[in-house]
């Protein structure tokens, strides 16, 4: 069976990656930033396999080098690791922005000097793509459209920008050095939570659901589940077929509908009505997702099917 790298082991996409690895009887090697912790890291030895095919390894995104052991003798590196919607204060650049960018810098640079390394996926995002003047009028929108730097940074967007300008950077660094890389374009991810704590998408959900927000938030947004976005990042692996980038989303939808929908689903929860301040990601969209279809990728799991995942593990979790 083939090895394996996926960065950021404690995120909610790459430990799904793990499990998923696993079971298919896998080698997996995954890079944290403190290995030791077993707060944060030790949920993934508890995963089927992880005794005998899993290794737990030192890597730090900003740390030019640090992921060349890591890489190196793996068949594949699934980068996911990245920092996720932090709060837009004036730290930014530190806190998203250079992570991002250099972090993905960092990991193609160690996947260019490895000789075994036979093909790079990328966690990229569908914020990478919708965000632009011309959002409305190009939509349904595809692998071939880019969000403009230019004008996330206009409206102080600073997740799409550092996720724009990684990916074209995954891009350069690709093109220059030769090495094999697609990119996976996920929305808004939802499903159950596996890491112990919720990462900052379900986070959100959780605090709507407790009703720790005094308002749900005023925008657009596609939604996957997570089961579909590891077959993707998967299928980006092993399909040779697969090139370039892959939108993977589902449903594009407004807060207001997803909160009508709880509401609906789960009357007992203090959820509000109350929605917050527009901003400026509330474009009506829709994204195209034809090429993974063709691919022969199965349906799509819907959004009733995503939030009711999360939601009772929440309450298995003892969240709510």
């Amino acid at each position: 069976m083939p090895e394996y790298c996926v960065t950021g082991g404690t995120g909610f996409i790459a430990a799904y990656l793990i499990k998923a690895l696993l079971e298919k009887g896998c080698m997996v090697r995954t890079t944290v930033r403190n290995p030791d912790d077993a707060e944060k890291v030790g949920f993934l030895w508890s995963m089927s396999g992880a005794k005998d095919r899993l290794k737990v390894m030192k890597a730090d995104l900003l740390v030019e080098g640090s992921f060349d052991m890591a890489v190196d003798g793996a068949d594949g590196v699934f980068h996911t690791a990245a920092p996720v919607l932090v709060p837009y204060d004036e730290n930014v650049q530190a806190t998203l922005i250079d992570p991002c960018i250099k972090g993905t810098v960092n990991v193609l640079k160690s996947c260019a000097k490895s000789n075994s390394v036979k093909r790079v996926v990328l966690t990229s995002s569908c914020s990478a793509i919708r965000y632009r003047n011309d959002t409305a009028q190009a939509s349904p929108l595809n692998e071939s459209h880019w969000s403009d730097p230019e004008y996330c940074k206009l409206y102080n967007l600073w997740y799409p920008y550092a996720k724009t300008l990684a990916e074209k950077e995954a891009w350069r660094l690709a093109k220059e050095s030769g090495f094999d890389l697609v990119a996976v374009n996920p929305s808004f991810v939802v499903g159950p939570l596996i890491t112990p704590q919720p990462t900052s998408g379900l986070q959100l959900i959780l605090s709507i659901m407790k009703g720790e927000c005094s308002a749900y938030p005023n925008f657009i947004v596609g939604f996957v589940h997570i089961d579909d976005v590891i077959s993707s990042h998967i299928l980006a692996m092993e399909d040779g077929r697969v090139t370039g980038r892959l939108v993977c989303s589902n449903s594009v939808a407004h807060w207001s509908e997803i909160v009508e929908m709880l509401k609906a689903n789960y009357p007992s929860y203090p959820i509000t009505d109350k929605c917050g301040e527009q901003i400026r990601d509330n474009i009506p969209h829709s994204m195209d997702t034809s090429k993974i279809t063709q691919l022969g990728f199965p349906s799509f799991k819907t959004l009733p099917q995503m939030f009711d995942d999360c939601i009772k593990s929440f309450q298995e979790k003892g969240l709510l």
